[in-house]
This record gives C-alpha cells, sequence and structure tokens, in this order.
C-alpha cells in the first residue's frame, strides 16, 4: 500500500548545492560582485531611506561592508525573516536555484512593512545558453540521449510575473546581459565550480560522465562560438526584479474610461474615425 507524500518533488537537491558552496572560491564570485553594484545602483535610484534593510544571499562576503546594517539571511527553503521586520529586502543570486521561488517571493513581502521594497537579482534567460546548447548536441552523438546537467533558466517575463503571484505591487523586470570569455570549456567548469554554480538538480547523473563528452562539448563549442582570437563566450543574463509592498499610498493605475482629456489633444493631432 502506498500513501501520498504532502511534499512536491523537488527539482534541485539543497544538500548538493551547500556542498557545491563549501568549494567556493573567492575570486571566481564575479557575478556576486556585479549583482552587488547593480542593487547598489538601483538602490541610488530610489527616493527613499532604509533603516532595517535584509539581505538574502549564499555569501556575507561584500554584502558586510555595503550593507553593514543588514540582516543577512541564508537562502533556505524557509527563510529566517520575521514579518513586517524590514523595509528593504534584498534577494541576491539564489533565487534561481529555488525549489519554490514564489513561496520565497512571498516570504519577502510578508517581511516587509507596508511599502517596503524587494530587489532581487538572480540567473536566468540565456545563461549558459552555449554550454548548454554545445553540451546537449555532445551528449546526444555520444551517449545517444540527454541527462540533466544545467539548470532550467527562467524568462524575464515569466520571472516578473512571479513577483505579481507573490502579491507585490509596481512589479518591474528587466535584464542586464553579460559575457565572459574562456580560454575552454575545462576553464568555464572550473570558473562555475569556483561559484558554486554547478549542477545541483536532483535528478542528475550521479556517475562520473566519460571524458569524450567533454572533449566533443569542446570541439562542438569551439566551431560553434569561439571568437576570432580563440576564446571561447559565455553568456551570463542577470535578471533584476523590482516590487513593493502593497500601500494606499502607492500609485494606482487609473480606471478604463477614467481620462480627463483626449489622447489626440495631448499629442496635438487632428482626431479622425477609424474606417468602418
Amino acid at each position: 500500500m502506498t500513501t501520498a507524500t504532502s511534499n512536491p518533488p523537488q527539482l534541485f537537491d539543497r544538500d548538493a548545492l551547500i556542498a557545491h558552496r563549501k568549494r567556493v572560491v573567492s575570486d571566481a564570485l564575479f557575478l556576486h560582485d556585479i549583482a552587488r553594484e547593480e542593487i547598489e545602483d538601483r538602490l541610488t535610484l530610489v527616493n527613499r531611506s532604509f533603516t532595517n534593510p535584509a539581505v538574502i544571499a549564499p555569501f556575507a562576503q561584500g554584502w558586510d561592508v555595503f550593507m553593514p546594517a543588514a540582516k543577512h539571511v541564508d537562502d533556505a527553503e524557509t527563510l529566517d525573516l520575521e514579518a513586517g521586520a524590514h523595509d528593504l529586502v534584498v534577494h541576491a543570486m539564489s533565487l534561481h536555484w529555488a525549489n519554490d521561488p514564489v513561496g520565497q517571493l512571498i516570504q519577502c513581502r510578508r517581511a516587509l512593512r507596508e511599502d517596503g521594497l524587494l530587489l532581487v537579482v538572480m540567473l536566468g534567460g540565456k545563461t549558459l545558453q552555449e554550454l548548454r546548447s554545445a553540451l546537449a548536441a555532445a551528449e546526444t552523438r555520444i551517449m545517444g540521449g540527454l541527462s540533466p546537467r544545467v539548470s532550467p533558466m527562467g524568462e524575464v517575463r515569466g520571472l516578473g510575473g512571479l513577483l505579481q503571484r507573490a502579491g507585490f505591487a509596481l512589479p518591474v523586470a528587466d535584464v542586464v546581459p553579460l559575457t565572459a570569455h574562456y580560454r575552454d570549456v575545462v576553464h568555464l567548469i572550473r570558473d562555475l565550480r569556483g561559484m558554486g554554480e554547478t549542477n545541483a538538480l536532483a535528478q542528475r547523473q550521479k556517475c562520473a560522465s566519460p571524458r569524450r563528452l567533454f572533449a566533443e562539448t569542446e570541439a562542438i563549442y569551439r566551431d560553434s562560438y569561439a571568437a576570432a582570437d580563440g576564446r571561447l563566450p559565455a553568456s551570463f543574463d542577470l535578471i533584476c526584479l523590482t516590487g513593493w509592498s502593497p500601500s494606499e499610498t502607492q500609485q494606482k493605475p487609473l480606471r478604463p474610461g477614467s481620462a480627463q482629456a483626449r489622447l489626440a489633444d495631448a499629442l496635438r493631432v487632428p482626431e479622425t474615425k477609424l474606417p468602418e
């Protein structure tokens, strides 16, 4: 006799992710540095002083200097956040590893005071598109099929929709595209390992891959994407999400038909009827 489990299937293996992060090399965290700079730039555009910030990030490095007064929170499935305790929550470089991203965002919203700000930076979009394509082609040729090796990447429109599902007001989503260049695939994989971003999929293969798989990946990658100087480009898309905890003082969209002036007058053009 079998019984239904109350826990949904997990996309990511949290234990594997934690093990990968224990091997992180600080020099490889350049994406985290860029994400922190993005957060800093975006905060300068907000005409607001924040007194009780919280930072959800896998590594405290850099944040303790940028936001020394912020509470640092580990990106566990259940976040160590007190309801209504913060006027700013930063979720940096970890939401793409969440088994329940909407749940994470809902926890952030509950932790915010009224009219509090959420800023998220995560990987998504075209991140590692070259490696994903070359690795899939190589595995199909050599092993006759595909196995889960690279995490799926959310698109900016879908990720922006998560803010609305989580109950945030005034949601905004945009992309910061980046390209890094590497000597070869081994160099790229070493860098991914150094930043704790290697395969932590729950359904990944646990056995070692044959060496010829990576030799074939290198050949396909180089043939399809190599730059003129022989280096291999690797795409990284930083998805930036912004949302506000709802408040009655926030701007609201006007109801349809409530406009007080004609669009033609505002544009200073003659108004004409559409052809029937």
